[in-house]
Parts: structure tokens; sequence; C-alpha cells
């Protein structure tokens, strides 16, 4: 099938002419390098161009010509992923969406907001706040990821386990195909059930299907108060099965996070505080509770406080401030930072019903012994998505290459035994599409396929991406 095929031109000068007609063209060494990667592990890519463009028009005129040539085009948003999502893999052109960075309407009236791609998720969050709203999907990376790229692989965060993913709040999007057709989704409206969802299938293809240019989102009241709590406990197992405990207290916490004893670790020294005593805490547990009334709230700490005691929990310590919240959430935020900068690594974002997140943990420490590796583990327990960091250390490089990828499919498939799958909010790109057999079935896959050669016909949108 034309769709999976691998044989692109190189950009000659031809190319670069008629693509400079359309938009300015970056081929400086600092530009090149910039956009030849992203936060996941340390691979790098360069395109042979970058471009930088400020329409949706001129995104598709950019496509369209990448079809006539047969020259990969892949969207590039802030680069903060970590499965290689946009890492130009066969060079050609990289799509930059910076530039497209305007909040193009706060509606108020219907609880909703429109942005083009390029927009900090922040400034989204922002932009809510100061008219009391609240636009609830925060990946860590919020203050420096685009909406373009959360919509690319349906970001989550650490409220998803209250509020869900992104996916949830997308209510139409502009968006331009593998063959350079502009289209629109969905509408501006809370109830949808015209046609296919277009919509639904574009969040979280990765930028393989189609570049969104715009996007309206849905957002709801922000709630007035909030309480965080932080939980020690000398056993890790027992945090996680502490998790599941808490839900069926009939307790649903604004966010519900997971953190290793070494992830603490990274985070602190990375932070260059020392503010939690660590000596014979196996995990931590990070959990918040929002609402509008206080003296609910405080009764639901109350009982998140009596759970955890019952499941051993060591100490319990509340963030009677908001400085002291904000530095929990430095904290948390900072984890994949400071174990990128502290060793080499690969981070894999397996998912579980949060019921088996005991023994999802269980499970990799014993393929860490099997195989050989140390893994600082962290996540957002809620969701029962649980980030394994499988740190290199010593191993040779020939082991990493070779041996550590048996261990990585050893885990995805006792993952899938669980009820669970390879990714929770990173997605496949680059470094996971080895896997998707895993997932799916052959003719799941081949359906898959079929989709991305009739938004995609001859490859070029993102090529090489989640399929192997």
């Amino acid at each position: 099938m034309n769709a999976q095929a691998h044989e692109f031109a190189v950009p000659d000068e031809t190319f670069v002419r008629r693509l400079s007609e359309i938009t300015p063209v970056y081929t400086d060494k600092e530009t090149i390098n910039d956009y030849s990667h992203d936060w996941t592990e340390d691979l790098r890519f360069p395109p042979a161009v970058v471009v930088k463009p400020t329409t949706s028009d001129e995104v598709a005129a950019v496509i369209r010509l990448c079809n006539e040539f047969r020259v990969p085009v892949t969207p590039v948003g802030a680069r903060t992923g970590l499965s290689g999502g946009m890492l130009p893999v066969y060079g050609g052109v990289a799509l930059g969406l910076e530039k497209m960075n305007r909040i193009l309407e706060l509606d108020e009236r219907n609880l909703q907001i429109t942005v083009e791609a390029g927009v900090v998720t922040e400034n989204i969050q922002k932009a809510a706040e100061s008219v009391g709203l609240m636009y609830p999907p925060d990946p860590s990376s919020k203050g420096s990821c685009t909406i373009g790229g959360n919509l690319a692989e349906c970001a989550g965060g650490a409220h998803a386990v209250k509020y869900g993913i992104t996916r949830d709040y997308v209510l139409a999007l502009k968006a331009v195909t593998g063959e350079g057709k502009i289209i629109h989704t969905g509408a501006k409206v809370l109830k949808n059930s015209t046609g296919y969802s277009l919509t639904h299938l574009l969040v979280g293809s990765e930028g393989t299907l189609a570049v969104v240019t715009e996007a309206t989102l849905k957002l709801v009241p922000k709630p007035k108060y909030d309480s965080v709590m932080l939980v020690a406990f000398a056993d890790a197992e027992q945090a996680c099965d502490c998790v599941s405990a808490i839900f069926r207290a009939k307790i649903v916490p604004s966010a519900l996070e997971f953190i290793e004893r070494d992830a603490i670790d990274f985070g602190q020294k990375h932070l260059g505080i020392n503010a939690y005593n660590l000596e014979g805490v196996g995990a931590h547990l990070l959990v918040e509770i929002d609402g509008n009334d206080p003296q609910t709230i405080m009764r639901e700490c109350e009982a998140v406080a009596e759970v955890v005691e019952n499941h051993g929990a060591k100490e319990i310590l509340f963030a009677d401030d908001d400085e002291k919240k904000k530095q929990l959430w430095r904290l948390r935020r900072c984890l994949g930072e400071a174990v990128k900068g502290k060793t080499i690594y690969k981070e894999e974002d397996t998912v579980v019903p949060r019921a088996e997140l005991a023994k999802l943990l269980r499970f990799v420490k014993q393929t860490g012994k099997e195989y050989g590796f140390q893994s600082v583990c962290y996540g957002h327990a809620g969701d029962g998505n649980l980030h394994v960091n499988i740190i290199k250390n010593d191993i040779s490089d020939r082991d990493w290459q070779e041996k550590i990828p048996l261990a990585v499919r050893k885990i995805f498939e006792y993952v899938r035994t669980l009820g669970g799958t390879i990714s929770g909010e990173h997605g496949i790109g680059w470094v996971q599409r080895r896997y998707m057999d895993v997932a799916f079935s052959p003719d799941e896959m081949a359906l898959m396929r079929g989709l991305k050669n009739v938004f995609d016909p001859n490859n070029v949108l993102n090529p090489g991406k989640i399929f192997y």
C-alpha cells in the first residue's frame, strides 16, 4: 500500500524556491538543530528545511507542495513530546506552528475558547481563569507545550482523574489533511450526533492524518478552593494499593499522583531543595481535593486521611498555604526534566485499571532485576497511568539497544493482561511503534493504515510514526 512507502525526495533548489514563495524558509544550523529533537531520549533527526507558517492557507500550501514533490513534512509544536512524535525521521520539511499563537475568541456566554495550534497550554488556562473559568487538561509541560501538540497526543495531566483528558474538551477543529485540504470538524455545540466524529479521530492521531491549525475548546467553572496533601508510605506497592481504596471510599480527588522515593530524590536535587524527609519512605501519594465549599473539602480530606492511615501511611503532610501547594506541584511537574537531566533513560507510558497499579509496579521491579536495569516510577495514579523511567547507568550500548526493548515488550505484554495498554498520554510516535502489535491485532492495524491512506495517500505527512 502506497501509504506505507518510505521513498521520499530530498528537497532540491526548485522545491526550496517554491516553498519560500509560500512562507519564509529556515536552513541555518541553529534552527535545523532545534527542530531535530524533542524531549524523547537523546534522539536527533535534522530536517532539511524549517518553515513557520502563520495561516491555515499557508499550511495547506506547504503540504500540497510536499505532495507534488513527494517531500515528507512533519508538524512541529513546542517540541516537548516524549514519544518522538515530531521527529523528522525522513528529513524533509519541519512545519513549525509556533507563529500561529493567537487566542481567537474567549466566549464567556457559552464557556468556550477558540485558539490557534501554537498557543501555549498555560496561556489558555490563564485566559480562562481571568473570567473565572478553567481549561482542565494540564500536562506537566503546560508552561511550554502548545495546544496543537496536546491535541496530537491527546494529552492528559494530573487533573485528568476528575476532569478528563484533552479529547473531552474539543468541540471543533480546523485542520489540513495530508493532501493539503482544509477541513472543519465538529461544531461549537455540546451535543453533536452528525456523521462520523472526525474531531475525535484527529485528536490523538499524532499529526499523521492532518495538521490541526485551530481548535474550539470547552471550558468549565473554576473551583474556588483546593487542598493538597503529601502522604508518605514505607512501601511503594502499599501506596499503589491505597489508590483504588480512596475511590472505593466514594472520594474523587481532583488529582492523585504516585511518586516513588527515587523520583522525589531526583526532583529535590533538580530544584535545589531538601524539603521532604525520605528516610524510610518508599513512595508518596500527592492528593488534591477541590470544590466550592471549604467544609466539604475538609470532610473529604479527613476521609482520605482515614483511608491512607488504614493502608499504612507513615506521615500525612498538608500544604496549608499557596506557596507550599505550589512547591509540591513544582516538584511533581519537574520529575521528567529532573530524570532526563541526570541520566540517559527511556520513559514508558504504561496505563492499567487503577486497582491493578500495585501489580504493575511489582512486575516492573521484577523485570528490572531480570534484565539488570534500575527504574524510577511516578505518574497519575488516579488514572492507573504509571510512567516507568528505565535508567541506563552502566548498561552497555549493545544491551541498551537490544536487551532493554525485550524487557519493555515484556512489561507491555503484562500490561495487556491487566486490561491496560501501552500509552496513556504520550502517544506512540517513533519510539513505541515497534510494540503496536501488543495492543492491536493485524486486522485492527489494517483499519488504521487504511485511515492513514485516506487522509494522506502519498504518506508525506509525519511518516514513520505509529506504524512500524
